[in-house]
């Protein structure tokens, strides 16, 4: 029997001119797909050119500056609707989605949507839902007691799994599609009687936990920063509208 760690998996990732999910844009994004480990994955990748200036910091990060994304990257009204189009077409077919730290890239899409297409993401999802995979609560959950970061690099680090060109969204998808694979395999007892639809509902609920772990440790060292809950969408802002 092929458990679904073993089966068919699509993965998306972004790079952006920040982090805040409110007001930053998507600068490139990439959705991967493989069928079965092992098989070489199919690959859709966008630039885009945000309308905004994309900061140095950003840059120093994945390596798009302004001026490239200006002179080769398209709008971003499109390229928005191609990347809804394209995780639909994922839902249709019952594959499941994987992207590290949802909520920031999940979020970020929903947000651009509502920005040029006056569209929340949750429309293309209306009539067959999107699984999520997000190896960062899936790993914080299953190996919740392990020290350390849990950033890709660190999770593809601890699982013997490359990364080639991190930061390059389709190299960071890639990576986090073989993570998921491995996390499956690892705790296997745990993971493969579990369906994608039943792992995609526990994920929302470690998720929440772990927040509120977090919440509780940063008042406890003075720190007032809030964490959120939602997963793998947070919830729409006014201002994000």
């Amino acid at each position: 029997m092929a458990y679904w760690y073993e089966g068919p998996l699509a993965a998306f990732d972004t790079e952006t001119t920040g982090v805040n999910v409110e007001s930053d844009r998507i600068v490139s994004a990439a959705v991967v797909v493989q069928d079965a480990p092992g098989v070489r994955p199919r690959v859709t990748r966008w630039l885009v050119n945000p309308g905004v200036p994309v900061p140095e910091a950003a840059t120093e990060v994945h390596g798009l500056t302004e001026e490239h994304l200006q002179r080769n990257g398209r709008w971003p009204a499109p390229v928005m609707y191609e990347i809804a189009q394209a995780l639909a077409e994922q839902a249709g077919v019952g594959r499941p989605l994987v992207v590290m730290n949802a909520p920031f890239d999940l979020t970020l899409l929903d947000r651009e949507l509502r920005r040029h297409r006056a569209s929340p993401l949750s429309r293309w999802f209306e009539r067959t839902p999107l699984y999520v995979l997000d190896p960062r609560v899936l790993d914080k959950q299953l190996d919740r007691y392990r020290k350390g970061r849990r950033t890709l690099a660190d999770l593809c680090a601890h699982y013997g799994v490359p990364l080639e060109g991190a930061h390059d969204a389709a190299a960071d998808a890639q990576a986090a599609l073989e993570v998921v694979r491995a996390v499956g395999r690892r705790f296997a007892s745990r993971l493969e009687h579990l369906s994608p639809a039943e792992l995609h509902t526990l994920q929302a609920v470690w998720h929440a936990a772990q927040a509120r772990g977090l919440q509780a440790w940063f008042a406890l060292n003075g720190a007032e920063e809030p964490v959120d809950p939602a997963w793998p969408l947070r919830p729409d802002l006014p201002a994000a509208a």
